[in-house]
This record gives C-alpha cells, sequence and structure tokens, in this order.
C-alpha cells in the first residue's frame, strides 16, 4: 500500500510539474506574440512590458533545469515566426543545432524578426551571446 501510495504521489507531482511548465510555455508565447504587435504598432511601453513578462516566464521554466527548456523548445515549431525566434534565441546553448536552424530560417526574411533572429545568430557566432548561461 505504501509503495502505490507514493507511486501516486510522485505521478501526482510529475502532473504539476508538467502543468506548471505547459503555463509557463504559454506564458511565454503569449507574451512573446504581445510584445511583437505592440513593436509592430509602436508602443514601446506595451512592447517593453510584455518582454519583461516573456523572460520572467522564461527565468521560471529556467529553474525547472533542462526540463523547462525542453519545454520551451516545443515553440520551435510554432505557426508564428517570432514565437519561433524568441524561443529559439534563448535556446542556442542547449539546442544548439535546432535553435541555429530556427533562427537561420527566419533571418532569410526582412524585417523586425528577421532581423532579430540574424543578431542572436552574430552574437552566437561572436561569443557574445549569453541569454542562458551554463
Amino acid at each position: 500500500m505504501c509503495i502505490r501510495a507514493a507511486c501516486h504521489r510522485e505521478h501526482s507531482e510529475q502532473a504539476m510539474v508538467t502543468k506548471d511548465l505547459q503555463k509557463l510555455v504559454a506564458k511565454f508565447e503569449q507574451h512573446a506574440a504581445a510584445q511583437s504587435e505592440a513593436i509592430m504598432r509602436g508602443d514601446a511601453k506595451a512592447a517593453n512590458k510584455h518582454a519583461k513578462e516573456s523572460i520572467a516566464a522564461f527565468q521560471r521554466l529556467r529553474t525547472h533545469g533542462d526540463v523547462g527548456r525542453d519545454a520551451l523548445a516545443t515553440l520551435f515549431t510554432h505557426p508564428r515566426m517570432d514565437v519561433r525566434t524568441a524561443a529559439a534565441a534563448l535556446l542556442l546553448r542547449y539546442r544548439t543545432a535546432e535553435a541555429k536552424a530556427v533562427l537561420e530560417e527566419a533571418a532569410k526574411g526582412k524585417g523586425l524578426i528577421p532581423f532579430e533572429a540574424q543578431e542572436a545568430l552574430k552574437r552566437w557566432e561572436e561569443g557574445t551571446w549569453s541569454l542562458d548561461p551554463a
């Protein structure tokens, strides 16, 4: 009985962590998209607010270690380029090949998001990238 109760408790704790990670990824996604929209409208105050919120979500994901980073990496296939690029820029150290592929694809275009992707790749190649230190 005790073993069964311990397994149930462990499963419940894992489910809570998974649900927490999903909420944090959704928060990151929401604020990354809202930041881009605010920038396009010329609303710097709102853009900064959303940037702080997306960074806060990332920082909370990092408290879960690589499991949190893996959760954020699910956004590499998001339909919005700005969301994919924001996640990839933060995960260059952890998921280098995949993140670079996302950024390189985004960098092919013109506009703000491709420029941001180009800058992230440039910083990575220069060795000055430091968004998620080891």
